[in-house]
């Protein structure tokens, strides 16, 4: 769908805080969980831009109509999401065009854009499906490449932007990255910011509290937050410049005193991911890698899905033993690793079995390299499922951190 000329702005005005609507019933009644407002959150915080509140709300015009209004005192930019679909419940267009004083009216070029989708299919356009190509005057349509619903982009005459995005994240998603982003950056986007995330792994979000201390945690610049994810405990660093020193320059002090404290469990930055991390690590060194993991309940294997350089993944449930208990337990892991090095034609093996210890879950580790051997047992927190997934990650960090030596 070729873009239209946009309106223009009344005034520049820097994009520094926003809000997010998320619009949807099916949100509100538990049927849909609302990820997308996180992945909007975390790339407007990247790019400096403070997301001050974040709201999902029924498919009820008056009530979409008093948050955004809301919304619009208070924010530099509102995105809103969902909504925008042909069927009667599907109301975010009109409540936008409300809070704008605004009417709507066909954009002729989305119409034949959307009229063109039903045509290359042989199928007969739905008049229902018109109101997809409404617009209002202040607003321009932002093509939609994977699905059927255009969003807007909408010019306020004080220089405030609302963004209308549709609902599911493969639609959103690219529509977010390739079509408003660039235009938020042309805008102004956001302060002088550095935003940077260390993972930890072997160490509960309470203790990493209690080390980092209140002093450091309480700070207003840089933002130091801990938060515990499935697979790490995350530590955010926000840095803003000020006195004349640029964001990145806080960001790096204040990382230097995270790290002096917590270095030794920082496994990754990012987002980066156990396979991510562990595939780059074995790359470097050049070598594949096979594993096996017994009463872990396949835990290893999600852990590590899509890893680059796994050439073979086997699960073992907890009944039968591989053979007679060597001497020692550490030896039953090593030669499971050798095993499965051998039948991966891997050059890593890495071998993990688990049991319960009480309350939690012990996890025995194996891993054998090109450049030798080392076995470990660690203590995972609660049992169960979940003593078996902070299992597998045990598992990870000892291979990792064998590899780094």
């Amino acid at each position: 769908m070729d873009e239209p000329t946009r309106p223009a702005l009344a005034r520049a005005r820097a994009i520094l805080a926003a809000e997010i609507i998320a619009i949807g019933t099916e949100l509100t009644v538990g049927e849909t969980t609302d990820t997308n407002s996180g992945e909007l959150a975390r790339s407007l915080v990247a790019h400096g831009v403070a997301v001050t509140r974040v709201t999902d709300l029924p498919d009820h015009q008056p009530t979409v109509v008093e948050t955004l209004l809301a919304a619009l005192a208070r924010a530099d930019l509102v995105v809103c999401t969902g909504g925008l679909g042909p069927t009667p419940d599907d109301l975010t267009r009109e409540s936008v065009a409300e809070a704008c004083g605004e009417q709507l009216r066909v954009d002729p070029r989305a119409l034949a854009w959307l009229e063109g989708l039903w045509a290359r299919r042989n199928q007969q356009f739905p008049p229902s499906n018109i109101k997809q190509a409404w617009v209002i005057p202040s607003a321009t349509t932002l093509a939609n490449l994977h699905g059927t619903a255009p969003g807007w982009w909408v010019d306020r005459p004080d220089g405030r932007v609302i963004v209308l995005l549709p609902g599911p994240p493969r639609e959103l998603g690219p529509m977010w990255r390739d079509m408003v982003l660039p235009r938020l950056v042309e805008r102004g986007v956001g302060d002088d910011m550095d935003v940077r995330t260390l993972r930890l792994t072997g160490i509960g979000e309470s203790q990493v509290a209690d080390r980092l201390g209140e002093p450091l945690l309480r700070r207003s610049n840089p933002v130091v937050a801990t938060y515990a994810r499935h697979e790490a405990v995350d530590v955010r660093i926000s840095a803003r410049a000020e006195y004349g020193r640029p964001a990145v320059e806080v960001g790096d002090e204040a990382e230097a005193a995270v790290m002096g404290i917590l270095g030794e469990h920082v496994w990754a930055r990012g987002d980066t991911s156990w396979a991510q991390a562990l595939g780059e690590a074995l790359a470097s060194h050049g070598w594949t890698i096979a594993v096996t993991e017994r009463g872990s309940e396949g835990a290893l294997v999600a852990l590590l899905r899509g890893m680059p350089g796994l050439r073979r993944a086997e699960v073992i449930g907890p009944g039968a033993e591989p053979g007679p208990r060597a001497s020692f337990e550490s030896d039953l892991e090593l030669r499971e690793a050798e095993r499965i090095r051998a039948e991966g034609r891997a050059d890593v093996g890495l071998a993990i079995r688990v049991e319960t210890a009480g309350q939690d879950t012990a996890v025995h580790v194996g891993v054998v390299t090109p450049a030798g051997r080392h076995a470990e047992q660690r203590l995972a927190f609660l049992g169960g499922r979940q003593g078996a997934d902070r299992a597998a990650i045990a598992g990870a960090a000892v291979l990792q951190a064998f590899l780094r030596r």
